[in-house]
């Protein structure tokens, strides 16, 4: 994989060419403890997550129409994929452990992807794709590691911080919180920010620390995922673009606990259902694992709503 960090430049082009394709996902300021913070919505993007923005623009810049996708997901990116297949008319083929949510595995044959159920983590999916991945014709959509992917992702960042100069609060913003999985989302949010006064604070479960034990190490390192988001941040090892881009970024670490009650709260206080990874990043603040200045312009990305509403 390429470990080139996409340019401002770059995204910019992305988000033209993907512009047709995807929503501008909605803002939305609330009080949280008596901080003003912005949520980006992007649970609320086609497939229920962020994960198309990346997926619509590595299909669209492939020399030819494939004949075949091939993923390998914990859920979100299958999802995409299948979506960004029915949309553009491309068969779908999509690897994802046998312990991926129920309602994902639904709403990938929803979407007419053929599924294959394989072990029972990311690693063992993305292994059981790459003979698939192989075959002629096909392009193979990495879910995070790719630069396009990563590309992609980053327009989240452009559409936000345009949004916030939009809005009737003031244009500054200090600080982003996202989560963490495989570093696509993250690494393209800490790319478009990159050279300007706006922070990233990456936000992971304790089960799922890809890139707080990178950054420990200083290299990308194995982990081993579990527990709570595992399903949507639960990759075994950092990816090498999400790595370089996020080095500077703060990065900390939320309970199980916190998850829930920051997903519990987002119901309570918005009718937001989200996923447990899709409350990862607000956690964060509303446990104290993260702390902003009394005058700190946060926003908070609310990344994907895949999950199962009775569990709220």
């Amino acid at each position: 994989m390429s470990t080139v960090v996409p340019t401002r430049a770059r995204v910019e082009e992305v988000a033209a060419a993907i512009a047709p394709y995807v929503r501008r996902t909605p803002v939305l300021d609330v009080d949280v403890e008596g901080q003003l913070v912005t949520l980006k919505l992007e649970l609320l993007q086609h497939a229920g997550s962020f994960k198309p923005r990346g997926a619509f623009a590595s299909v669209l810049a492939a020399p030819e129409t494939p004949a075949r996708l091939v993923a390998a997901s914990g859920g979100n990116h299958g999802l995409a994929v299948a979506y960004v297949g029915a949309t553009l008319g491309i068969p779908a083929e999509v690897f994802v452990p046998a312990t991926a949510p129920a309602v994902k595995v639904a709403g990938l044959r929803a979407r007419g992807a053929h599924v294959h159920l394989v072990g029972t983590t990311y690693a063992e999916a993305y292994a059981a794709s790459l003979e698939a991945a192989a075959a002629p014709g096909a392009l193979a959509l990495h879910a995070y590691d790719a630069p396009l992917t990563v590309t992609g992702q980053g327009t989240l960042a452009r559409e936000l911080e345009q949004q916030v100069a939009d809005g009737a609060v003031g244009d500054r913003l200090d600080t982003v919180l996202v989560a963490v999985g495989g570093g696509g989302l993250a690494g393209g949010v800490a790319a478009w920010f990159a050279g300007t006064t706006t922070r990233v604070v990456a936000v992971e479960p304790v089960g799922c620390p890809t890139l707080h034990a990178a950054l420990a190490a200083g290299e990308p390192v194995e982990v081993t995922p579990s527990g709570l988001g595992a399903d949507s941040l639960g990759a075994s090892r950092i990816g090498e673009i999400g790595f370089a881009a996020l080095r500077d970024a703060t990065s900390v670490l939320v309970t199980e606990d916190a998850i829930r009650e920051a997903r519990s709260w987002l119901w309570a206080q918005t009718r937001l259902a989200t996923e447990p990874g899709g409350a990862a990043a607000l956690a964060a603040l509303r446990s104290g694992a993260y702390v902003p200045a009394s005058d700190e312009r946060v926003a908070v990305v609310v990344c994907g709503g895949n999950g199962d509403p009775a569990e709220l």
